[in-house]
């Protein structure tokens, strides 16, 4: 797999046409091809996205639309999420130059997520990436605009690819990690199955499933954990379906 198709930059609920346009044209720069739009809330065809994208119009018509996050990350092992704030759950934030190598250090399919121009990514969204990254900047006016969010961790990317020989690694010391979309379809199991044991209750499953959610995923778990970890909560489905009534 090539380093340009290994990456999906993936933008949620882009706004500006011109945002998109720029991003096409760094990624062109910095030898990334695959982009999905998530939700987009702007004509990424428009005449403004096309003058800002000059040569990279091919980016943007072969831009993949999606309607939510999980469809944008179908395929992928790994993906990383930017944030400019800490958020009120624990999440350690990093550097693109110190996490981003981990995005390509495997020949696996990834993304780097970015949020909305007005607002970022939410908690939620934030929950289906497995590591975080934030961009330093001057404390006095730290918010950068998206263009250039993505232009700084496409530079870091190609850098890193670029100048870095990276030896095979044995199979055992970097298992296949399990797709997001299986990651995705055990979270929905999960909280199917806590709701029915009262452990969750509708009120309050998306804040403790966003905590789940960031628990598991630093587990890097593989394609048979989840297959395991999913056995267990049929095995439990099945046991509550068949319980004894009580006298």
């Amino acid at each position: 797999m090539a380093f340009g198709d290994e990456v999906k930059i993936v933008l949620v609920e882009t706004a500006g046409e011109r945002n998109i346009g720029s991003i096409a044209r760094v990624m062109k720069n910095m030898g990334l091809g695959s982009l999905v739009l998530v939700n987009p809330r702007c004509d990424h065809l428009s005449e403004d996205a096309t003058i800002m994208a000059v040569h990279a119009t091919e980016i943007l018509k072969g831009a993949l639309v999606v309607d939510t996050l999980p469809e944008a990350l179908k395929d992928c092992q790994r993906a990383i999420a930017t944030t400019a704030r800490p958020r009120g759950i624990p999440t350690k934030l990093e550097t693109p130059r110190e996490a981003l190598p981990w995005l390509v250090e495997k020949n696996t399919s990834s993304a780097l997520i970015f949020g909305p121009e007005d607002r970022g990514l939410s908690n939620q969204e934030l929950s289906y990436a497995q590591r975080f990254i934030c961009i330093p900047s001057n404390p006095e006016y730290p918010s950068l605009n998206l263009a250039q969010a993505v232009g700084v961790c496409a530079y870091e990317l190609y850098q890193y690819y670029h100048s870095q020989t990276i030896e095979p690694e044995s199979e055992e010391l970097t298992p296949e990690l399990a797709s997001l979309e299986a990651l995705e379809g055990y979270y929905q199991h999960l909280e199917s199955v806590l709701l029915k044991i009262n452990y969750l209750y509708p009120h309050t499953a998306p804040t403790k499933m966003e905590k789940f959610r960031r628990l598991i995923n630093r587990s890097k778990l593989q394609p048979q954990e989840v297959a395991m970890l999913r056995g267990i909560l049929r095995q439990a489905e099945w046991a509550i379906a068949h319980k004894p009534e009580q006298e």
